[in-house]
């Protein structure tokens, strides 16, 4: 029933449409017909390609120029459809200014796998970290960096707590995200993963700031103490903040096997060769694996290369949207540690 009146509705409105299509007709017929009243060219001005006079009304009279016209719509034209290369230098442009971001805040991008992506859940994520960024400052740091974090703890002393380690890994992103610090306490490894987003730190200091050759450190685990044993009073250190963050190129030795995991099965650059550790059946067994999985052609491998990582264009995207708010947060926080540090002279007697 309901299918038969909005047919008949639909037939109905047809049927007016096409009553009133021959009065339109007949009107631009008329104008046709009238166009020697309304378009009137002067004797001795140039043809109507340069400039016309249009008299809307008897008393109104508005003169354009069509060269101006012309070139209007060539404006348009560029803007809309410029010239590839154009486009491409702008794009450049636009990755190279949003290229440090991608570095220094790594948690804003979201999961590679498709199978935890939800726009909305990141863009409430994004904006959650904003606010937590504006209450603690959050300084840039790598993996291999010297750190110092403060958290809030009931049973302590002094209700606070603060430890010193070196960062050997990043994990997840959004308000995931993680890191942990590493240190030797009384001759044992000692190891803290603290969320980089929780309510419960009051303070992260970057020690010393540097990076290494891997990026996953979880190797200092089967190294000698000395690579992981850092003071807990150690001061920071000021370095030119234009300057580029220095790469340690350190090469650690691992202690004998067994270890925590087949590090002769990873690529790591940070540690000694152990090729010399293996017998002859685990060095073939390490060239079947390499071969198996693709490790020969996986610098090449682009589809693999694009699942592990997010567009470019969408790192532009989300860094664009949320670049100023960033800038302005760091600006304010350094502005705060300057008047912290900073005592007020007293005049002397």
């Amino acid at each position: 029933m309901i299918g038969r009146t909005m047919l008949a509705g639909y037939k109905t409105l047809v049927r007016l449409a096409l009553n009133a299509y021959p009065s339109c007709l007949q009107a631009q017929v008329r104008c046709s017909s009238s166009s020697n009243k309304l378009f009137q060219v002067q004797p001795g001005s140039p043809s109507l390609s340069t400039s016309a006079k249009v008299s809307l009304e008897p008393s109104e009279e508005v003169t354009t120029s069509n060269s101006q016209l012309e070139s209007s719509h060539n404006n348009s034209d560029v803007k809309e459809s410029s010239n590839p290369r154009t486009r491409q230098t702008a794009q450049r442009e636009l990755e190279d200014t949003f290229t440090p971001f991608r570095y220094v805040y790594p948690e804003f991008l979201p999961d590679p796998n498709l199978k935890f992506r939800n726009r909305i859940k990141e863009k409430l994520e994004r904006l959650d970290m904003l606010h937590r960024r504006s209450q603690v400052d959050i300084p840039e740091f790598y993996v291999g960096s010297i750190m110092s974090v403060t958290v809030s703890d009931v049973n302590a002393p002094g209700k606070t707590t603060t430890f010193v380690g070196i960062c050997m890994q990043r994990e997840f992103t959004g308000l995931k995200s993680n890191f942990t610090l590493r240190n030797v306490v009384d001759g044992m490894g000692i190891e803290i993963c603290y969320d980089l987003y929780n309510p419960t730190i009051q303070n992260i200091t970057c020690l010393r700031l540097e990076k290494r050759l891997d990026d996953n450190l979880r190797y200092l685990r089967d190294a000698p103490l000395e690579y992981s044993t850092f003071p807990f009073d150690m001061t920071p250190e000021v370095k030119n903040p234009d300057a580029p963050v220095p790469i340690n190129p350190l090469k650690i030795k691992l202690n004998p096997r067994p270890w925590t995991a087949k590090w002769h099965l990873w690529d790591l650059k940070g540690i000694e060769d152990v090729s010399h550790t293996l017998e002859d059946w685990q060095l073939r067994k390490l060239k079947t694996w390499k071969f198996l999985t693709g490790d020969e052609v996986k610098n090449v491998d682009l589809m693999k290369t694009y699942r592990s990582t997010i567009p470019v264009e969408e790192q532009v995207e989300i860094y664009s949207e949320f670049a100023p708010q960033l800038v302005s947060i760091s600006q304010s926080m350094k502005k705060q540690k300057r008047k912290r540090t900073f005592s007020k002279p007293t005049k002397s007697a």
